[in-house]
C-alpha cells in the first residue's frame, strides 16, 4: 500500500515537471485485432517502430500541421495529418489493411467531441481477457470507482448509491432487460451482454444526455460489432464455453454475427459450504443481421435467446463461525429441492434510412418477451452449537453442546411471464454545426404474476411465531395457544399493463473559443405513463452539459453536468414486500450535479491520465427497498427522501510499456429519511471502494501475459432479518475483499497452427487469497435463551479455472 501511495505522488509530481511536448501514442492492429510488430512510423525526420504488442510513441511539433506515414511491407500505409496543441497527447489507433486500399490521407481534429463528454470509453480487447467468476463486462467495471458489486456471482451492480434497477443498458441502441425473479447470484448464469461480441463500451456513473432513458443511475452503452471478413473463434473452460461466427458476403452488403454461450456454476457451488446436487444450465444465442439495400437504406436485425435451467438440491452445510474464545457452527441436513428456469426471448428489427449527409432516420422496433418459473420446498433441520477449542483434545473441532435445534420449511410456487413492445422513431439532423437528435418512442408492457411463498420454523419442536404477533407464551416452558401461522406468507395474483409514450430532444455542438475549445450539450425528456388504464402522468426532465479544453493545455479538460433524473415505476417498484400492485407509485426523482477533470501526461516515456469526479445526488418522492443477495423488495410507496456524494478518482496508463493497467478509489455517502423517521444509510451505502487492473508481461516472450484484478469495498449495511426494521438494526456486512489472478500465453500461426490464426492457452485463479466474504446471513434463534445468531452465508471461496482459445 505504501508502496502504490510513493508511485502515485511521483506521478502527480510529474504532472507539473514534464516538458512542454507533442505527443502521438497508441497500438497498430491488423483486421483480426492482432498488435503488429516493427511498422514504421515517420514525421519529417523523426522516426519510431512498434514493438511486441504493437504499441508506438512519437513526439511531433506543436501547432503545426505534420504529416505522420505508418508503413510496413505486408500492409499498405496510413497518412495522416495532425495539430496538435502544446503538450497534448493525441492518441491514434489504427487498423492495418492487407487487401484493400487505405484511404490516401486522413485529416484528424485532435478536439473530437468525444474527448469532452466525460463519458468513459473501455477496449472491448480487454474486457475479453480479463476473466472472472463471472466474466464479461461487469467484471471490468467493478474495478472502476463508483460502481459497486459486493458479489462475484452476480452480473447486478449499483451506481453512486443507486440500486440494481436503477441502471440503462443498451446495446445498439435498444433498451435490454434482465429477469424478475432471480433472488441470488448464482440463478443468473449469463450477462445479457456477450463481450464477444463488443465493438464499442461506453459508460456513465451519472449526469448523462437526455437520448438516455429514465433510470436514476448510470448507462452502459453497447455496439456490436460490424463484420468486415469471414472468421470463428471458440472459447473453453471449466465454467463454460463460447463461439463467434463473424460473416459477410462477397459484394459487402450482407454481413451476419452469430454468438452462442454456455455457462455451468457446478464448479463454483460445489466449492461453497453447502454440499449439494447441483445441475444448473444456462445457454444464450445471440445473432445481429445488417443488409445494405443501398447507399441511403439499411436494414438490421438482432435476435436473442436465453434460458437458465436451475436445479438444486441441498444436502449439507457446516459453518464455522464465532471468536478464537467462543468458537461455534452451524450443522444443516437438507431434504428437499429447488427447480428454477428463465426462458428469455428478445428481438428487434431496425431501419435506417439516410436522407442525406446532415439528416439520418431510424425507425427501431422490439420485442421482450420472459417467462419465470421458481419452484422450490426445502427442508432444512439445523443444530446451533459450540465446538471443542482445546488445541491438545483428540476431538478439536468437534460439535460438543448444541445450543438450538430446530427446522426450517420453505415452499414456493411462483410464476411470472412478461412481454414488452417497443417502436421508437429518431432523427438525427447535423443544423448550423449543431447535431440535434429527435426521439418519439412508445412501449406497451404486459406482465401476469402469481406468488405463494411462504416459511415456517420451528425451534425444539415449538413453532416461532412471526415477528408481527405478539405471544405472551413463554416457549418451550408453557405451551403456545396462539394461532398457528407461518413465519412468513405471501400469495398475490396480478394482471398488470403499463404504457409509456417517450420523447426527447437533444442539441450539442463543439465551438472553438479564443482561449479554447468548449462543447455543450442541451437536452429534455418527457416521459407519459399509466398503469392499467389509469390517468397519464407525465414527468419533464431537462440535462445539461457543459465541457471545456483550454487552449493554453489541452491535455487539461473541465466537464460540468447536470440533470433532472425521473424512473416511473417498472412492475417491480409497483409489487409491495406483502406481493400486492400499488397502481398509485410515482417516478421517484434525482438531481444529479457533478463537475469531472481529466488531465493527460506522460510519466517514463509513456503516457498516463488522472480523471477525478465529484458529484451531489439530491433524491426525493423515493421508493424505499429492501435488499437480500440480489433480490429487491419495494416498499411500493413513494414516502423516502435522500441524497448522495461523493468522489471518485481513477489514474490509468502503460505502468508496464505497451499495456494499460489502473488504480481507481471511490468515496460515497447516501441516506435516506423514510416516512420522516430521520436520515439511515440506504442498503447501497459503500463508503469506500478501491480496485485495482493491473497487466504484465514477460519482457523476453511478450505472449506470456498476466493480469490481476483487486477489488475492497467496505460493507454494506444489510445482513438483518427480512423482517427488521432498519431503524432498530444498523448492523453491516464485512468488508468485500476479493482478488482474481490471470495468466496466458497466445500462439499466432506458425507451420503448426495452418487453419488458426491464434491458439491462447490460460490459468486463472479466483479469489486467490481465499477470503471468506458473505454477502447475507441467516438468522437463527436459541429457543431457551430467545437470541438470535447471524451466520453469515460465504461466497466462493479459492477456485482455479483453466482456459483454452482458438481464433480461425
Amino acid at each position: 500500500m505504501i508502496r502504490n501511495v510513493f508511485i502515485f505522488f511521483i506521478l502527480l509530481n510529474g504532472i507539473f515537471c514534464y516538458a512542454q511536448k507533442s505527443i502521438i501514442t497508441g497500438v497498430i492492429l491488423d483486421e483480426l485485432n492482432n498488435p503488429i510488430e516493427n511498422v514504421n512510423i515517420i514525421c519529417d525526420n523523426k522516426g519510431t517502430t512498434t514493438n511486441n504488442n504493437g504499441f508506438y510513441k512519437i513526439e511531433i511539433e506543436s501547432n503545426l500541421n505534420e504529416k505522420i506515414v505508418f508503413t510496413h511491407i505486408n500492409f499498405k500505409k496510413v497518412i495522416i495529418e495532425v495539430n496538435l496543441n502544446i503538450n497534448e497527447i493525441f492518441e491514434f489507433n489504427p487498423v492495418l489493411k492487407e487487401s484493400f486500399e487505405q484511404i490516401s490521407t486522413v485529416i484528424i481534429n485532435s478536439s473530437k467531441r468525444e474527448t469532452l463528454q466525460s463519458i468513459l470509453n473501455i477496449s472491448p480487447e480487454r474486457i475479453r481477457t480479463i476473466s472472472g467468476a463471472q466474466a464479461g463486462i461487469e467484471n471490468i467495471l467493478k474495478t472502476l470507482p463508483g460502481f459497486n458489486t459486493n458479489n462475484e456471482l452476480s452480473t447486478q451492480y449499483s451506481v453512486r448509491g443507486g440500486n440494481y434497477d436503477e441502471n440503462l443498458v443498451y446495446v445498439n441502441g435498444i433498451e435490454v432487460y434482465r429477469p424478475f425473479l432471480i433472488r441470488s447470484g448464482q440463478q443468473e448464469g449469463l450477462s445479457f451482454i456477450n463481450s464477444e461480441l463488443t465493438d464499442d463500451i461506453k459508460f456513465s456513473a451519472g449526469g448523462f444526455e437526455a437520448k438516455y432513458g429514465d433510470k436514476m443511475s448510470s448507462v452502459l452503452d453497447i455496439k456490436y460489432k460490424q463484420p468486415n471478413e469471414n472468421k470463428y473463434s471458440v472459447k473453453l473452460n471449466f465454467l463454460g464455453m463460447s463461439s463467434t461466427f463473424e460473416n459477410i458476403s462477397k459484394n459487402k452488403k450482407f454481413s451476419n454475427l452469430l454468438g452462442f454461450r454456455y455457462r455451468n456454476n457446478e464448479l463454483v457451488v460445489k466449492a461453497k459450504e453447502t454440499k449439494s446436487n447441483f445441475n444448473p444450465s444456462f445457454i444464450d444465442f445471440q445473432n445481429l443481421s445488417r443488409l445494405k439495400v443501398n447507399e441511403k437504406f439499411s436494414i438490421s436485425g438482432f435476435f436473442n435467446y436465453s434460458e437458465n435451467d436451475y436445479r438444486f438440491k441441498p444436502i449439507t452445510r457446516q459453518t464455522n463461525f464465532g471468536t478464537l474464545e467462543s468458537p461455534q457452527a452451524l450443522v444443516v441436513y437438507f431434504d428437499g429441492n429447488e427447480k428454477d428456469n428463465y426462458k428469455t426471448f428478445f428481438n428487434s428489427i431496425s431501419f435506417n434510412y439516410k436522407f442525406s449527409e446532415n439528416i439520418k432516420l431510424d425507425l427501431i422496433t422490439s420485442f421482450y418477451n420472459t417467462s419465470e418459473k421458481e419452484y422450490f420446498d426445502i427442508l432444512a433441520q439445523y443444530n446451533l452449537a459450540t465446538v471443542n477449542s482445546d488445541i491438545g483434545s483428540d476431538n478439536l473441532g468437534d460439535v460438543e453442546f448444541s445450543q438450538g435445534i430446530g427446522s426450517q420449511l420453505n415452499h414456493a410456487r411462483n410464476n411470472l411471464n412478461a412481454e414488452i413492445f417497443n417502436i421508437e422513431s429518431k432523427i438525427q439532423a447535423l443544423v448550423h454545426k449543431n447535431n440535434l437528435e429527435i426521439s418519439v418512442k412508445f412501449s406497451n408492457e404486459k406482465i401476469s404474476d402469481r406468488i405463494v411463498e411462504w416459511e415456517v420454523i420451528d425451534s425444539a419442536g415449538f413453532l416461532i411465531d412471526p415477528p408481527f404477533i405478539q405471544n405472551l407464551a413463554e416457549q418451550p416452558y408453557e405451551p403456545n395457544e396462539g394461532p398457528i401461522v407461518p413465519y412468513q406468507n405471501i400469495r398475490s395474483k396480478s394482471n398488470t399493463e403499463i404504457k409509456r409514450l417517450q420523447f426527447y430532444s437533444q442539441i450539442e455542438r463543439e465551438i472553438d473559443v479564443s482561449k479554447g475549445s468548449l462543447y455543450y450539450n442541451f437536452g429534455i425528456r418527457s416521459h407519459f405513463w399509466n398503469v392499467n388504464n389509469s390517468k397519464f402522468r407525465n414527468k419533464f426532465s431537462p440535462r445539461f452539459q457543459i465541457g471545456y479544453v483550454p487552449k493554453s493545455n489541452s491535455n487539461l479538460k473541465f466537464n460540468f453536468k447536470y440533470g433532472l433524473y425521473y424512473q416511473p415505476p417498472f412492475y417491480k417498484e409497483l409489487r409491495g414486500i406483502n406481493g400486492e400492485i400499488n397502481p398509485s407509485v410515482d417516478a421517484q426523482k434525482s438531481i444529479h450535479l457533478v463537475f469531472a477533470n481529466e488531465y493527460k501526461f506522460i510519466k517514463w516515456n509513456r503516457p498516463f491520465k488522472l480523471a477525478s469526479e465529484v458529484y451531489y445526488k439530491d433524491l426525493t418522492n423515493l421508493n424505499p427497498y429492501t435488499l437480500e443477495n440480489v433480490r429487491i423488495r419495494y416498499y411500493a410507496d413513494n414516502i423516502a427522501k435522500g441524497y448522495a456524494y461523493g468522489m471518485d478518482l481513477r489514474i490509468n496508463g502503460e505502468f508496464v510499456e505497451g499495456t494499460e493497467s489502473w488504480f481507481s478509489f471511490g468515496y460515497l455517502k447516501t441516506e435516506e429519511n423514510i416516512a420522516n423517521n430521520g436520515y439511515i444509510p440506504r442498503p447501497t451505502d459503500q463508503r469506500l471502494k478501491f480496485g485495482i487492473l493491473f497487466q504484465d508481461y514477460v519482457p523476453n516472450i511478450p505472449n506470456l501475459k498476466m493480469f490481476i484484478n483487486l477489488v475492497y469495498n467496505t460493507g454494506l449495511p444489510g445482513g438483518s432479518p427480512t423482517y427488521a426494521d432498519p431503524y432498530q438494526y444498523r448492523k453491516r456486512l464485512p468488508d468485500y475483499k476479493r482478488a482474481d489472478l490471470g495468466i496466458s500465453y497466445i500462439l499466432k500461426k506458425n507451420k503448426l497452427l495452418k487453419n488458426i490464426n491464434e491458439l491462447s492457452i490460460g490459468l486463472e485463479i479466483f479469489n486467490i487469497f481465499n477470503i471468506q466474504n458473505s454477502i447475507t446471513n441467516t438468522w437463527v434463534r436459541d429457543v431457551y435463551t430467545k437470541r438470535q445468531y447471524s451466520i453469515p452465508n460465504y461466497l466462493t471461496p479459492r477456485i482455479f479455472n483453466f482456459s483454452l482459445g482458438l481464433d480461425f
